[in-house]
């Protein structure tokens, strides 16, 4: 199969990895590192990881999308848990990798700074003949990936709301409520949960985005003139990305301002805050990577979840002792 000069360039801005210094100045995603909510804490108790599961994709025939379900040691199957759903899962339930999604809710909902939730790791869609995608080749080169991820149609929302979460429902005891629901991702998967919330609002309310490639890909550099012209919609969403992101800068030195990843993101933010959309965001100085994304997740973790509730009786020792493993029944 012949590969044209543009696919290979663009297949080169979507991979998810640090970019060569263009200077001998330091590497600036070498400055973001983990903390401690990231990691392992003795004492905290570890939840389980279920998996991996397939189902087939009727939205795009001849697919198949692995996916895995991590409950926490507190799920207890008779009381309905949130939901968070992740994109590009392998990467995000990697226990080495650069956002440890799993450690994070472990320790946050021990502490009770995010409530019991079930986390979905889901990989880009495959033929039974593709191979899964992995930390060193997320499937753009081998997955319908770049397909799922990047078009603004509603084909991956329907994969997502009528595929997955039929299953999800099935087998583990999940809210109805679309308040309680969250989706993320990075890179193509950020504005792949984007679209999954822009086009089901009524399922999804919460959107975290690292390193967002809302940039013409597939089109995506259209959504900030899209959130412009549409009536608010009710999702909060925890944007972030680095200044020096993947730039839209070509090898012959020319610049095409809808490649470039940090101003479409900052495009995308203008668009929200003028719409008055509950949004946060943060930009620092790092590459096309999770490196700054995943040193703050448990902080985004918590904004985008900050509506749990709270008691603020004195008396009420519950709410001031960790969480504590209940009746579990895991599957």
């Amino acid at each position: 199969m012949r590969i044209s000069l543009l696919t290979a360039l663009a297949w080169a801005a979507m991979a998810v990895s640090a970019q060569p210094p263009a200077t001998n100045e330091p590497n600036p995603d070498g400055f973001y590192k983990l903390g401690p909510d990231s990691m392992k804490q003795e004492g905290v108790p570890t939840g389980k990881l279920h998996g991996p599961y397939t189902i087939p994709s009727e939205a795009y025939p001849g697919t198949q999308h692995t996916y895995w379900v991590y409950t926490p040691a507190q799920y207890d199957a008779a009381k309905p848990a949130r939901l968070m759903i992740f994109q590009d899962g392998h990467a995000f339930m990697n226990p080495e990798g650069d956002v440890r999604a799993t450690n994070v809710i472990d320790n946050l909902i021990h502490r009770r700074e995010l409530p019991i939730m079930v986390a979905v790791f889901i990989n880009p869609g495959r033929t039974p003949e593709q191979p899964e995608p992995n930390s060193k080749e997320w499937g753009d080169r081998t997955t319908n990936r770049p397909t799922e991820y990047n078009v603004l149609d509603d084909r991956y929302a329907r994969v997502v709301v009528d595929e997955l979460m039929p299953a999800l429902h099935k087998e583990f005891s999940i809210s109805k409520k679309s308040e309680d629901h969250g989706i993320g991702g990075a890179s193509s998967g950020a504005i792949a949960a984007f679209t999954v919330a822009w086009h089901q609002p009524n399922h999804f309310s919460k959107v975290l985005s690292l390193i967002g490639s809302f940039t013409n890909i597939r089109g995506g550099h259209e959504y900030a003139d899209i959130v412009a012209k549409s009536e608010k919609k009710p999702i909060r969403i925890f944007m972030q990305d680095g200044r020096n992101d993947n730039r839209g800068q070509r090898p012959n030195g020319d610049y095409d301002p809808k490649r470039d990843w940090f101003l479409q993101n900052v495009r995308l933010k203008d668009a929200l805050t003028a719409k008055g959309y509950d949004l946060n965001y943060t930009f620092g100085i790092g590459r096309h990577s999770q490196k700054h994304g995943g040193s703050i997740f448990p902080e985004m973790m918590r904004w985008l979840w900050r509506d749990l509730p709270v008691s603020t009786d004195v008396n009420d020792n519950v709410e001031r002792s960790f969480q504590t493993p209940g009746p579990v029944k895991q599957n």
